[in-house]
C-alpha cells in the first residue's frame, strides 16, 4: 500500500477530505502504523504528523501556530503555499464571511516565475478587497473562488469544520490522537516533530477535558513519547524542560490522574508516563513522590507494580537525584507499603517491589525509617528465595544493598551512629 501511493492519498484526504472520511483515514494510519511500524517514517514525510496535529489542535487551541489552519493568512503566507503546492489545495484564509466561499488553486502544473507570483499576489489582494463577491480570476495560476454549498465539502476548511456534528468531531479526535500514538512508538524523530509542535498542550487539554477514546488515546500517545523520551536524553531535554509550559501542562494532568488514583484506562498510561520523566525532575519538584508511593498500597496488583517501577526510575543511580529521590520516598512513607508488598503480594509484584527496596537500601543505608521497617530482615529473607534471586538485577543488587544495610544498622546498634 505504501509503494502504491497511500501516504500521498492519505495525506491529501487529511487536508481536503470531508470530516467523516478523514476520520477514517486517520483510523487507517494508526492501524497501518501499529502492524507495520516501518510505514511510521513514509507518513511523516508525506505531511501527516503535520495534519494529523492541525485535525487534535482544532478546537482545542485557540492558536496552533505551526498547525493550525489559520482564519487569516499573509500574502507571504500564500505565496509560500503555492510555491509548495502539488495539486488543489484549499485555503481557508480566502474565506469570504458573507458568502461562505472557498478559495481554491486549480489543478494543474504550477510554474513559479515572478509574473505569476505577481499575478497571485494581486489576486489575492483583489479577492481580499472585494469583501463578499466571488470571483473568477482567469489565467494560469490564479485563485477560483466557488460558492461553498456544503459546510463539510473540505476538511481543512475551518468554517466547514465548525459546522460538524459533535460525535464526527469527537471521532476525528480520537483517531488522530490513535494515530499519533502508533506513529510516535519507538520513533524518536517522529516524537520529535509532535512536540515541537503544540501537540503536548492539545494533549494536556483532551487528557483533562476529552471524554471516552479521546481521553484514552491522547494518554497512551503520552505515554509512547515520556518513553522515547527517556531513553533519547536530546528530546527529554526539549520537549519536557521544566520551563517549558506545554510539560508543565503534561505533567500537571498525569499528576491529576495519579492523584484521583482510580483504577480505569488512565491511571496506568500516566504512572508510566511519570516513572518515564523522572530525570527531567529536580530535587525542589516535591508533588510526583507523594501520590506514587500511594499507589503501592493499591488493591490492583498491576497499579502497585507499576508504581514500584516508576519510583524505582525515581531511585535508581541511573537518576542523578536518586538520593534525594530515595528519602522523598521513605519520608512518604514507602518502606511500610514495599515491605508488604515483598512479602505478601503476586511474584511479579514481588519483584519490581523488591528491586526498589534495594536502590533505597543501596543510596540510604542509614535511614532509621528503613530500620524501624525491618528492610534488612526483608533482604536477609528475599537472598533465601531462588525465584527472587534468578532475576538478574535483584542478583546484582541485593547483596551490595544488604551489605550496606548491615555496616550502617552494625554501627548504629553500637552507639556510633
Amino acid at each position: 500500500m505504501v509503494q502504491a501511493g497511500a501516504c500521498l492519498a492519505f495525506a491529501k484526504v487529511l487536508k481536503e477530505g470531508p470530516m467523516k472520511v478523514q476520520a477514517m483515514v486517520a483510523w487507517a494510519v494508526s492501524e497501518l502504523a501499529a502492524n507495520h511500524p516501518k510505514c511510521q517514517d513514509a507518513f511523516a514525510q508525506h505531511n501527516v504528523i503535520r495534519l494529523l496535529v492541525g485535525h487534535l489542535a482544532f478546537e482545542t487551541v485557540q492558536e496552533h501556530s505551526k498547525y493550525a489552519v489559520t482564519s487569516k493568512m499573509s500574502i507571504h503566507a500564500v505565496v509560500m503555499d503555492k510555491k509548495n503546492s502539488t495539486g488543489a489545495a484549499a485555503h481557508p484564509d480566502l474565506l469570504d464571511a458573507g458568502e461562505h466561499t472557498v478559495m481554491r488553486y486549480p489543478n494543474g502544473n504550477v510554474s513559479h516565475s515572478k509574473s505569476e507570483m505577481h499575478s497571485l499576489v494581486q489576486s489575492t489582494m483583489a479577492a481580499k478587497s472585494n469583501g463578499g463577491s466571488a470571483k473568477h480570476i482567469a489565467g494560469n495560476g490564479a485563485v477560483v473562488a466557488s460558492k461553498q454549498h456544503n459546510a463539510s465539502l473540505s476538511g481543512t476548511s475551518t468554517r466547514g469544520r465548525e459546522f460538524e456534528d459533535p460525535e464526527t468531531k469527537a471521532c476525528m479526535k480520537a483517531n488522530a490522537a490513535k494515530a499519533l500514538w502508533q506513529l510516535a512508538r519507538g520513533n524518536a524523530a517522529i516524537c520529535k516533530s509532535i512536540t515541537e509542535s503544540r501537540a503536548l498542550l492539545c494533549f494536556a487539554v483532551l487528557l483533562e477535558k476529552g471524554e471516552g477514546d479521546v481521553q484514552y488515546n491522547s494518554a497512551m500517545a503520552l505515554m509512547e513519547i515520556c518513553c522515547v523520551a527517556e531513553q533519547n536524553s536530546d528530546l527529554r531535554r526539549s520537549a519536557f524542560k521544566p520551563t517549558s509550559p506545554a510539560a508543565r501542562a503534561v505533567v500537571d494532568q498525569l499528576l491529576r490522574v495519579v492523584e484521583k488514583a482510580e483504577y480505569d484506562d488512565l491511571l496506568i498510561s500516566c504512572i508510566i508516563s511519570l516513572g518515564c520523566l523522572s530525570r527531567t525532575f529536580r530535587a525542589t519538584e516535591t508533588r510526583i513522590i507523594g501520590p506514587l508511593v500511594k499507589l503501592l498500597d493499591e488493591r490492583e496488583a498491576d497499579v502497585s507494580r507499576e508504581a514500584a517501577i516508576s519510583l524505582t526510575k525515581f531511585a535508581c543511580t541511573d537518576n542523578y537525584l536518586h538520593v534525594d529521590h530515595s528519602k522523598a520516598i521513605i519520608d512518604a512513607g514507602g518502606a511500610k507499603h514495599l515491605v508488604q508488598l515483598v512479602y505478601f503480594s503476586e511474584q511479579v509484584v514481588q519483584i519490581a517491589a523488591l528491586t526498589l527496596v534495594c536502590y533505597i537500601a543501596h543510596n540510604v543505608p542509614d535511614s532509621e525509617e528503613l530500620a524501624q521497617a525491618g528492610i534488612l530482615t526483608v533482604l536477609e529473607w528475599a537472598s533465601k528465595q531462588a525465584y527472587m534471586m534468578q532475576d538478574p538485577v535483584i542478583e546484582n543488587l541485593l547483596p551490595e544493598a544488604k551489605i550496606r544495610l548491615e555496616l550502617y544498622q552494625s554501627r548504629g546498634a553500637k552507639g556510633y551512629h
